[in-house]
């Protein structure tokens, strides 16, 4: 898979993972203190609370009518990351396993979530260092550099980057299947020919 090979890992992998290394610990201490599971992730700060359980159940969004905004509801990917992490280390510590076998443990889980929609996300950071994409289409090869097939969104240290690849599992015999979307024919203008079922390519201006 080219995601794989590119060094991306699935979103909510990735979400999986951060909450886990920055949280981890503090979440073993508080289930080691007996801290009510259910109450743990509010008091980090991941998610809300309602007094008997997080809000992130079944809240997906809030909608301001006044002023018509719309504003993420706390079942954000970090708060549901969280509550993942909670159960998982909880039922870790049933079977007394070492806190660092437990937060392996659950990294590796991470690790083994997929996406709902397939997206990859990069490290920022690894731009410079990812390989150049090379599609062969009719004996002929159309490269993709990493700037050119990664979506950049925001600055800083709350940059993402997200692979504009996308795994598209369709068995044999109509797959496999590839399609040319936004990442490639934003570099090479595309002409589609139905009535003589062809397909061209050129570099666009």
């Amino acid at each position: 898979m080219i995601n794989h090979a590119i060094g991306a890992a699935g979103v909510v992998s990735q979400q999986c993972k951060t909450v886990v290394d920055q949280y981890g610990q503090t979440i073993l201490d508080l289930l080691l203190s007996e801290t009510q599971p259910k109450k743990i992730c509010s008091q980090i700060g991941l998610c809300t609370f309602d007094g008997t359980r997080g809000v992130s159940m079944g809240i997906e969004s809030v909608v301001d009518k006044e002023n018509a905004k719309l504003s993420n509801g706390v079942g954000d990917a970090a708060c549901s990351a969280c509550e993942m992490a909670v159960v998982w280390i909880q039922s870790q510590l049933r079977q007394n396993m070492t806190q660092e076998r437990i937060l392996n443990y659950v990294n590796e889980l991470c690790e083994r979530l997929p996406s709902p929609m397939g997206e990859s996300a990069v490290d920022c950071a690894q731009l410079s260092t990812m390989p150049t994409v090379s599609l062969t289409i009719g004996g002929k090869v159309f490269d993709l550099a990493p700037e050119e097939y990664v979506l950049k969104v925001g600055e800083g240290p709350v940059a993402q980057c997200i692979s504009g690849f996308i795994a598209l599992d369709v068995a044999p015999p109509r797959g496999p299947l590839w399609i040319l979307g936004d990442v490639f024919m934003g570099k090479y203008h595309t002409v589609f020919d139905f009535g003589n079922e062809q397909v061209g390519f050129a570099e666009a201006a």
